[in-house]
C-alpha cells in the first residue's frame, strides 16, 4: 500500500482531490462528491478536532474485535461498504469547503510524518501503530477517490 506520510504520495492524492469538481458524479453509492469530502474528512476529525463523541468501553472494545482489521488491513473496501454512523453524511455541504478542509488535513498529517502517528491511540481502534494509521488513511481516501473516477 502507497505511503500516505510520503510528499510524493500526498501529492497524488491531493492532485486527485484537485481533479474533483462539484459536478462530478459517483460511480457507485449515494453521496455527492461534497459529501464524499465531508466524509473523508470525518477521519481526520476524529483525530485534530474533539467535535465526535468517542465510543464507551464496550462499544470501543467490539470496535477493536470487530472493525479494526478492516479498517488497518491493506485489503480494499468493498463498494457500498456499511460505515459507521458518524461518516453518514446526509446534509448539502459546500463542496470548495470541504475540499479545502480535506486537503488541509492530509497536508498536516504528511508534515507531522509517520512518526507522529506511531503508537498514537485512534479514537475507536485503541493504539495503532504507524502502517496501520496509513492504511486506514490511504485506503479510505483512495477508495472514495476511485468511487468518484479519479
Amino acid at each position: 500500500m502507497k505511503n500516505i506520510f510520503q510528499v510524493a504520495v500526498t501529492k497524488e492524492i491531493i492532485e486527485r482531490i484537485d481533479n474533483l469538481t462539484p459536478a462530478t458524479i459517483q460511480l457507485w453509492g449515494k453521496m455527492n462528491v461534497a459529501q464524499m469530502l465531508a466524509h473523508c474528512n470525518v477521519s481526520y476529525e476524529l483525530v485534530y478536532d474533539d467535535i465526535h463523541p468517542k465510543p464507551g468501553t464496550v462499544m470501543k472494545f467490539i470496535l477493536k474485535k470487530l472493525v479494526k482489521n478492516k479498517v488497518v488491513n491493506e485489503k480494499p473496501y468493498p463498494k457500498n461498504n456499511q460505515t459507521a454512523p458518524a461518516f453518514i453524511i446526509k446534509d448539502e455541504r459546500a463542496f470548495e469547503k470541504e475540499k479545502g478542509r480535506l486537503i488541509a488535513y492530509i497536508e498536516q498529517s504528511q508534515q507531522l510524518g509517520e512518526s507522529h502517528f506511531d503508537g498514537k491511540e485512534s479514537h475507536s481502534f485503541g493504539i495503532l501503530t504507524k502502517t496501520e494509521w496509513n492504511n486506514m488513511f490511504y485506503k479510505h481516501l483512495d477508495h472514495h477517490l476511485n468511487q468518484f473516477g479519479v
